[in-house]
């Protein structure tokens, strides 16, 4: 580990030596390209947001620098109101543990019910098994801003999640002038990145310019140092500015993420607030090495790319188009601790599912092999003999799984067991706006329409671990592959909004309906194939803005959305779905923006009515993992959650240097229950109960102050008490959050560095202990303090 680190550092200097050394020339127009695109400068913060009926904030690129490059793009809209997000380290590198709120509705492992697009384009959803979430698609460094809507959000948004708000992460466009920038990073736990970017400049007659980039990132977890996290991501953006603008975007994304493993009771965080159970050494023993981190893995490779093209007709008449393509290939591992007997290989005789030669496709298990003599014959646990394993999960172990239950020279049997996932999806929009002058009015007449198509694959096998004593390497070829379903899907989407503009007071009233259908198909013919629609209502949407004097704006607004049931309830044989509805929401917000020269600001209320919430419920529990069941969890309708509050935002300049942010954002967040009080006892959620995640308080402070060539970024965020569960039995304790951040110009050391800037980025800086993201009745741990060392050149 620590030759690695000193190979990072040989690597990292050597390439900025060779830049330092490059001309004065070459040095001073870096230095000024820089001053002009970077986010070293001090500017305002927050963007608080564009004059609409509902409420919407945007990041700074300044904001966005306080944060390092290695970080994962959806860190950087932890700050704004109403915005939670937590993830399993400080660099994102585990999409089982992360999870992001916006006013009570929750994105996790769960429950998808935040929308996210890129550039506009849909993601495909956000869950762990199918979906992909931004930092999938897009580099931290090729980041312009993410636009936040935290409520009602705009009619157009294409999400089949956007309940309660969207995240629309905005990618940087070319630059007009050519340039190269090199960056380089080493942090805490083994981190590194590397990234390069070149921008062409303008080209084809100035119409045209572009940009490729490439990063490197990896990092072992801050546990036990055992992982190995990597990720590796190409992209490219053109822009082509002609009578039809086309712009089009391209991105590959490999990552492997070892996990962190959640936390299953208040006692056992109190007893190991560091430690979440994963092991970082294989022990031979298999009850023990199903906890070894190394194989909880997530492996994703992700490729996205779309089209667009804008154009406007006699300055009336606005047209946009866009097509787009996605491809995801995935898989999640676990090592469960027994092989599962699909062979009926005889009494006696060896079993054919260690010997890597036998594929089993589908039907069901005949029983468990747990411990085998040399030959390959399964044993039984001796007479009476009572199970001492303690670890992982504790209590008293089934003898089955203790070795000391065995003749001496038993061994152990152990599954290498992939869930693997694939989607591809191809889609297309449409939209018009018309402009017209209706006598003092101004009206625009606004409309569009989304089709996507979609196929995904989900298949499960399960592989022999050669030999338990020595490491979890497993034979290539299964021995059982469990199920393989096909879920094709089809989504329409369309849209229509009026809005009238006269004088100070702009209106708009607007509807949408949203058209899904998914089928099941049983590649292996052991469940019946079946299909679900879901065709929600016209979801109608309006609202009102007044500007009585410039720079202060009032607005209020009222949207209907709708989440179309996923192909995850169809993952489980015997599910009811006549029982299961999909989710809807009614958003209320009404609010005030003020804005003058030194000063920007806003005040919303908000309130929402949830309904027909899917829960989720895992297969993970305290006493361990079901590994033989088909999904990961069930689901079932929980009534529906009520809530409300309201967010204050400030962001001001007292100073030419100095920028001082402050936002607070109030939720009162309960469950509403199914109307139904036993299946309300037996799902454990109790009308009235805190929506479990959701803090009641929170609140950002935040200052960034410039001197000369030095800038100097402090943000604290307080985040209130937390319930884990919904029956509210377990509370996660209020936590505080410091980052540092300072960025130092090259020139403030050497008139040779001035096409450098360093940056040192130091997250949860007093090292505070708390419990992170919550999902399922459990949570996990929050990622301790963490220091990364940025170099960043230009020429």
């Amino acid at each position: 580990m620590r030759l690695k680190t000193i190979r990072n550092a040989t690597i990292l200097g050597t390439c900025l030596a060779a830049i330092a050394a490059a001309t004065p020339a070459l040095a001073d127009d870096a230095a000024d390209a820089a001053d002009a695109s970077d986010s070293l400068n001090g500017e305002a913060i927050i963007v608080t947001g564009t004059r609409a009926t509902y409420n919407n904030s945007a990041l700074s690129e300044e904001l966005i620098a306080d944060k390092p490059p290695v970080a994962s793009v959806l860190d950087l809209v932890g700050t704004l109101p109403g915005v939670q997000v937590q993830e399993g380290d400080a660099f994102g590198f585990d999409d089982w543990s992360t999870a992001y709120s916006i006013r009570g509705f929750q994105t996790n492992l769960d429950q998808q019910q935040v929308g996210l697009t890129i550039d506009g384009m849909p993601n495909g959803g956000s869950n762990y098994g199918g979906g992909s979430k931004a930092n999938r698609f897009v580099d931290t460094a090729n980041i312009r801003t993410v636009e936040v809507s935290q409520g009602t959000a705009d009619i157009g948004s294409l999400s089949n999640e956007a309940l309660g708000g969207t995240l629309n992460f905005v990618t940087s466009d070319p630059l007009d002038e050519m340039r190269v920038r090199l960056s380089g990073s080493l942090g805490d736990f083994d981190a590194s990145r590397y990234y390069g970017r070149f921008d062409t400049g303008l080209f084809l007659n100035n119409t045209a310019r572009a940009w490729i980039s490439y990063s490197h990132q990896e990092a072992s977890d801050w546990i036990g140092g055992s992982a190995q996290n990597h990720r590796d991501n190409f992209a490219g953006k053109f822009i082509i500015d002609t009578p039809v603008k086309l712009t089009g975007y391209v991105d590959y994304d490999y990552a492997h993420e070892d996990n962190y493993d959640q936390v299953y009771s208040a006692a056992q965080y109190t007893a190991y607030p560091h430690d979440d159970g994963l092991t970082t050494s294989w022990t031979g023993v298999p009850y023990q090495d199903q906890a070894y981190r190394r194989a909880w893995s997530t492996i994703r490779k992700n490729f996205f790319a779309y089209l667009k093209a804008d154009t406007t007709i006699g300055n009336v008449l606005d047209l946009h188009a866009s097509v787009y393509y996605h491809d995801m290939a995935g898989r999640g591992d676990w090592v469960p601790q027994y092989v599962v007997n699909v062979t009926d290989d005889g009494a006696g005789n060896p079993e054919s599912e260690l010997t890597g030669t036998s594929n089993v496709q589908g039907g069901s298990p005949l029983g468990i092999i747990y411990f085998t003599d040399a030959s390959g014959v399964a044993l039984t646990p001796a007479d009476g003999c009572v199970g001492a394993l303690t670890y992982p999960y504790g209590g008293t172990t089934n003898p089955a799984y203790d070795p000391a239950c065995y003749a001496s020279g038993a061994i152990g049997a152990q599954s290498y067991r992939h869930t693997h996932y694939r989607k591809d999806r191809t889609g297309g929009t449409a939209e018009a706006s018309w402009k017209a002058e209706l006598g003092a009015a101004e009206n625009t007449l606004r409309g569009g329409i989304w089709y996507e198509d979609t196929h995904r694959q989900e298949w499960r096998d399960w592989h022999a671990v050669i030999d338990t004593t020595s490491g979890p390497e497993y034979y290539s070829t299964p021995y059982w592959t469990q199920y393989s379903r096909k879920y094709p899907q089809d989504t329409f989407k369309w849209y229509v909004q009026d809005t009238v503009q006269v004088g100070p007071v702009t209106a708009n009233i607007g509807a949408k309906q949203f058209i899904n259908h998914i089928d099941r198909i049983d590649l292996f013919g052991d469940t019946e194939n079946t299909s679900i629609s879901s065709k929600s209502d016209v979801l109608l949407s309006g609202g009102v803005q007044i500007e009585p004097v410039h720079g202060l704006n009032i607005f209020g607004g009222y949207a209907e959305n709708f989440k179309a049931l996923t192909d995850s309830v169809l993952e489980y044989n015997n599910a009811d779905l006549s029982q299961i509805k999909p989710e809807t929401a009614e958003n209320w917000e009404a609010g005030v923006r003020f804005e003058n020269g030194w000063f920007r600001g806003s005040a919303t209320w908000f309130k929402s009515k949830f309904s027909n919430q899917v829960i989720y419920v895992s297969n993970s529990t305290a006493a361990g993992n079901d590994y033989l069941g088909e999904g990961d969890g069930t689901f079932f309708n929980a009534g529906g959650i009520d809530s409300e509050g309201f967010e204050v935002l400030a962001d001001f300049r007292p100073m030419d240097n100095l920028n001082l942010y402050a936002a607070y954002t109030f939720i009162d967040a309960k469950y509403r229950g199914t109307g139904n009080t036993t299946l309300d006892a037996e799902q454990g959620v109790t009308p009235g109960n805190r929506v479990a995640g959701i803090p009641k308080n929170m609140f950002v402070l935040s200052a960034n102050y410039r001197l000369g060539p030095v800038s100097l970024g402090l943000t604290t965020k307080y985040t209130d008490d937390r319930y884990v569960n919904a029956d509210n039995s377990w509370k996660a304790d209020s936590y505080v959050l410091t980052d540092l951040n300072i960025n130092v110009k090259g020139e403030a050391l050497s008139d040779a560095l001035k096409a450098l800037q360093f940056g040192l980025t130091i997250n949860n800086l007093t090292d505070e202990d708390y419990l992170g993201g919550i999902s399922g009745n459990y949570a996990w741990i929050g990622a301790p303090r963490t220091m990364v060392f940025t170099a960043t050149a230009d020429f």
